[in-house]
Parts: C-alpha cells; sequence; structure tokens
C-alpha cells in the first residue's frame, strides 16, 4: 500500500538550487534509512527479495521511493498468514516507514541545517 508524505517547505532561500539540492541530499539518506530498516524485517529465504531493494528520488520534485522488485515482493509485503523466520515479517516495509518516521524528518533536517548554517 503507498504511502505519500508531504512536506511544506516555507521561504524562499529553500527554494534556491542550494537548498533543494540539500534537501534531496537528505531525502535520498532518509529513504536509504528506511531501507535499511526495512531489510532487517524483509523476509529472508535466500536473500533474493531483500537484494532486489532499492531507492530513486526524483531531485526536481523532491520525491523519492523505496521499492523491492522481487516478483513476490507484494505478495510477502501483504500476506499475512505466511510465516517467517523470528525477526522478519510481512509489512516490511510499511513498518519501517512508520518507525522511521521521526528519523528521516531528522535525517532531512540535519542536511538542511548544514546548508542554511
Amino acid at each position: 500500500m503507498p504511502q505519500n508524505y508531504r512536506l511544506n517547505w516555507n521561504g524562499r532561500r529553500l527554494w534556491t538550487q542550494g537548498g533543494k539540492r540539500r534537501a534531496a541530499v537528505g531525502l535520498q539518506l532518509a529513504l536509504e534509512h528506511i531501507l535499511a530498516e526495512s531489510n532487517k524485517l524483509v523476509p529472508l529465504d535466500e536473500g533474493t527479495l531483500q537484494r532486489s531493494g532499492t531507492t530513486s528520488i526524483d531531485e526536481e520534485n523532491l520525491e523519492g521511493t523505496v521499492t523491492y522488485n522481487s516478483p513476490y515482493a507484494v505478495r510477502q509485503h501483504e500476506e499475512m498468514t505466511w510465516r517467517h523466520a523470528p525477526g522478519r515479517q510481512a509489512k516490511y516495509l510499511e513498518t519501517a516507514v512508520n518507525t522511521s518516521r521521526t528519523d528521516c524528518a531528522r535525517i532531512i533536517q540535519q542536511e538542511l541545517r548544514r546548508w542554511l548554517s
């Protein structure tokens, strides 16, 4: 299930190339954090699903995604009745997004602070 988050910027300075670039760096780092957290939960047999995880970012629109590209990624994510190894689970990406919100905001904030100071 896709989840979208919107961050509204206040102030002209942030929309200059430097500010936008730093926000994009922060967003990329936040996405990588989510991927790392998700990889701790992703069902693991041979590691194919875990290795298929990637991040991508559209710097112009400051939008990014974390995806798993194996043919069974969605089914593994949504099938709540399947058994997994200890510490592994369905809803691996959704859980990582929900538990990482504060960390991601902090990561983006740190990048912008570096630029603003």
